[in-house]
């Protein structure tokens, strides 16, 4: 429990520091610099996740083809 507290505690004051920082042109500069490499990270996640989205809904659709296939050559 008492660390859970300190936890709390931490996140707590380093959400004041941020917001105090965030006020000042250099604090702005610098939360828009990691605001900007999150977004360019995200989107690279993203789009990794889609194209291995896409490659294994073509290999899914390509088994169930050849399923069928042979299913039709058993008949």
């Amino acid at each position: 429990m008492k660390n859970a507290l300190w936890l709390v505690l931490g996140v707590a004051l380093g959400a004041v520091v941020a917001h105090q920082a965030s006020k000042t042109p250099q604090g702005r500069h610098f939360f828009d610099e990691i605001d900007a490499k999150t977004r360019e990270f995200t989107d690279a996640v993203l789009e990794g996740y889609q194209q291995r989205e896409a490659e294994l809904r073509a290999a899914v659709a390509e088994a169930e083809e050849t399923i069928a296939d042979l299913t039709d050559r058993l008949k």
